[in-house]
């Protein structure tokens, strides 16, 4: 019976990051001028109150890893950071000159690429040069990715001094033979080293970031990569189903043959194995693909119903104005998305032209705002209800009878203006969220747009 729903709901799907997802952005209508007005109605309405959220995307690697899907750049050369960081702050005054008071910021997130590739020394010189237009929000939280092979003690202490208190580490997989398969060669003593530092310095929330599905993985090497993690113990896991999706990222998922990965079945008892490991050892599951103890701050916040999710990830509070600066960062206002070009000279051009360097974006429907609301409480509480009736939508009843077949297979239950996602239903909550998915439904993908929902 478990095979047969694997089969029947193993189908592509999106990750749901945004609703509507980045292929049904509508680009009609979208200005850099319109959304500098939903940017400013958004800044008006929440900064007092909540602050904002920065997301700086820091894209340079200094090598290729074969599994990732990331917009990245792959130098050795790391002159390019001074360039890079006068750039990004060159776009942050763009943005506080048009604002009307200095921002505050509740959220800062430093994402890549690798943003450990930049020396503590720059990163500082970013950090401070944002905080001379800004000033920290109350109950602030500052995170960021850290590579084990190149983050070192003084990058952790100098970020620990800035105010970042949440790091993530990409460990993916510790056998050696899927390492060599994804060109990501890091040793157990690298990740342990770099965990054991960040505890010593006082990082209050550390993750590990593990992908099942790579190529060569078996169940022993799950089981091996579980048990070196929670030997561990960091605060959080995420557990990531690798997307493989060459036909959109190009030759950088083409580094191995597709036989090499992990099918259907075997994908899923990778997956199932982990999830119970990391229960016995105390990981709740707190959303999708994330697991923490309860003495985290992101298992608090999922229990008391305020986790939030976003282009940066789940986080345990929300801002409803995210500003993205740096290479293909998107920002979102809630009213409005607006993706940054997505090719760093294109991005510089911009930039030096002294123009905020958006190049798509998407103004969202009232329509567009109920589904995203109940799409985000799919994935933030396995939960949803229509009693409120602004969430309420005529095609709601059409919704609910395409999701009949998922609760008879026990993925989801019916209350009287309510669903429930089930423990079991919690692997497919992709799925649920796509009988939500109106843009979808309307205009189904003619071309292969999304990875594989298990």
């Amino acid at each position: 019976m478990e095979n047969n729903i694997l089969q029947k709901y193993n189908v592509p799907g999106p990750r749901y990051t945004s609703y509507p997802t980045v292929p049904y952005w509508d680009n009609g209508g979208f200005t850099t001028d319109v959304w500098k007005q939903s940017f400013l109605q958004a800044f008006d309405e929440s900064n007092a109150t909540e602050g904002i959220s920065l997301y700086i995307h820091l894209p340079f690697c200094e090598s290729m890893c074969t599994f990732c899907g990331c917009n990245k750049r792959v130098t050795r050369r790391h002159e390019v950071e001074t360039t890079y960081i006068t750039a990004v702050l060159n776009e942050w005054n763009m943005y506080c000159d048009i604002l009307p008071e200095k921002p505050r910021i509740k959220e800062l997130h430093l994402g890549g690429g690798t943003p450990t590739f930049f020396s503590p020394e720059n990163l500082e010189i970013l950090i401070n040069g944002i905080f001379d237009r800004a000033e920290k929000a109350p109950g602030y939280e500052f995170s960021f990715e850290g590579h084990p092979n190149n983050t070192t003690r003084e990058h952790l202490q100098k970020l620990y001094d800035l105010g970042f208190r949440r790091v993530s580490f990409g460990v993916q997989d510790y056998d050696e033979t899927v390492q060599k398969a994804i060109h990501r060669m890091q040793p157990f003593q690298n990740v342990a080293k770099v965990t054991f530092w960040a505890k010593e310095i006082g990082y209050t929330s550390i993750s590990h970031d593990l992908v099942f599905g790579l190529p060569y993985q078996k169940v022993e090497t799950i089981v091996d990569t579980i048990e070196k993690t929670k030997a561990l113990n960091p605060d959080r896991i995420s557990f990531y189903s690798y997307a493989h999706v060459p036909w959109i990222k190009g030759n950088g998922q083409r580094g191995y043959d597709e036989k090499n990965l992990p099918q259907d079945d075997e994908k899923r008892k990778l997956y199932e194995i982990g999830k119970i490991l990391l229960g016995e050892n105390d990981y709740y599951e707190i959303g999708m693909d994330h697991f923490a103890l309860k003495s985290d701050a992101m298992y608090t916040a999922f229990k008391e119903g305020k986790l939030h999710r976003n282009f940066m990830g789940y986080s345990a509070s929300k801002t409803q104005l995210m500003i993205g600066l740096g290479v293909s960062s998107i920002s979102d206002s809630w009213y409005a998305f607006a993706q940054n070009e997505k090719v760093l000279e294109d991005y510089y051009k911009r930039i030096e032209s002294n123009e905020l360097p958006v190049f798509r974006g998407h103004l969202l429907t009232d329509e567009d705002l109920v589904i995203r609301r109940h799409i985000l409480n799919l994935m933030c509480s396995f939960e949803t209800s229509w009693e409120d009736s602004p969430l309420y939508f005529p095609e709601l009843p059409e919704t609910l009878l395409s999701l009949k077949e998922m609760e008879n297979d026990g993925l989801l239950e019916f209350g009287k203006s309510s669903i429930r996602v089930t423990e079991e239903g919690k692997t497919y909550v992709r799925n649920i969220c796509k009988a939500f998915d109106l843009r979808l439904k309307r205009k189904a993908p003619e071309t292969k747009l999304f990875s594989m929902v298990v």
